[in-house]
């Protein structure tokens, strides 16, 4: 069995939100991220979606979306996302997943999972500087960005915890939605923690049209793949061993 991963699926089975306006690429893009699963994946298969799943606003709204996953194939890890606004507690979110009989869903928060050749972790990631972020109203960044670091220890702890009971030789594989390094942009503390637990790969998604960019690249001995769907052309990227 394989392990994919790709972001930014922006679905909006029930709210209509288009995304046209980011460009042609995105015509009809839920239609070619179906297709594409389908001829990509099988049920065995496990697949990282490291944020914005949703344009949903709550669980409700975001049902239809979330059914639409449930039916494809393969196990999905969902992270979150700057545009995933119907996150609530882990526990809310599990237990709707449980009553709407999601058994293919589950949350990438706080935890880490076995997947394959790998353990899996991760979280949503912060963009340090003010000018790389839309927000509205007072924002203390550095309080986000240290509360994101706080949960990517926590994952990277559960993460350390599998490799100590006897699965040591599977490499820990990091998934943030926002990059650890854009243009002059780094997150240092992370990618320190990052290095700390010897985390050699990471991927992350959030940048849309700039598909020229590098689908990997190398900074401090991490390499960091971009895996925004749209980037993708919706096609979800298999992960092999190094």
């Amino acid at each position: 069995m394989s392990v994919f991963t790709m972001a930014d699926l922006h679905l909006s089975t029930a709210s209509g939100h288009e995304m046209d306006v980011f460009g042609s690429r995105w015509r009809d893009y839920t239609k070619k991220i179906v297709k594409n699963w389908r001829a990509v994946i099988k049920d065995g298969d496990t697949v990282i979606l490291p944020g914005d799943i949703s344009w949903a606003m709550n669980l409700d709204e975001a049902r239809e979306d979330f059914a639409l996953l449930d039916s494809l194939p393969g196990k999905k890890l969902l992270g979150k996302g700057n545009h995933d606004f119907w996150w609530d507690t882990a526990t809310k979110c599990n237990k709707f997943f449980d009553e709407h009989k999601f058994s293919t869903l589950t949350l990438l928060y706080n935890n880490a999972f076995i997947a394959e050749d790998f353990i899996v972790c991760g979280t949503r990631g912060w963009f340090l500087e003010k000018t790389q972020q839309i927000t509205v109203g007072e924002v203390d960044f550095e309080k986000i960005s240290n509360r994101e670091n706080m949960r990517l220890r926590m994952s990277l702890d559960a993460a350390r915890s599998l490799q100590q009971s006897g699965h040591g030789e599977k490499e820990i594989l990091c998934f943030l939605h926002f990059p650890l390094v854009w243009g002059d942009f780094v997150a240092k503390e992370m990618l320190q923690t990052l290095q700390a637990y010897g985390v050699r790969r990471c991927y992350y998604g959030h940048i849309h049209g700039n598909y020229h960019a590098p689908r990997t690249q190398s900074y401090e001995n991490l390499t960091l793949s971009l895996i925004s769907s749209d980037f993708l052309d919706f096609v979800p990227h298999k992960i092999l061993p190094l």
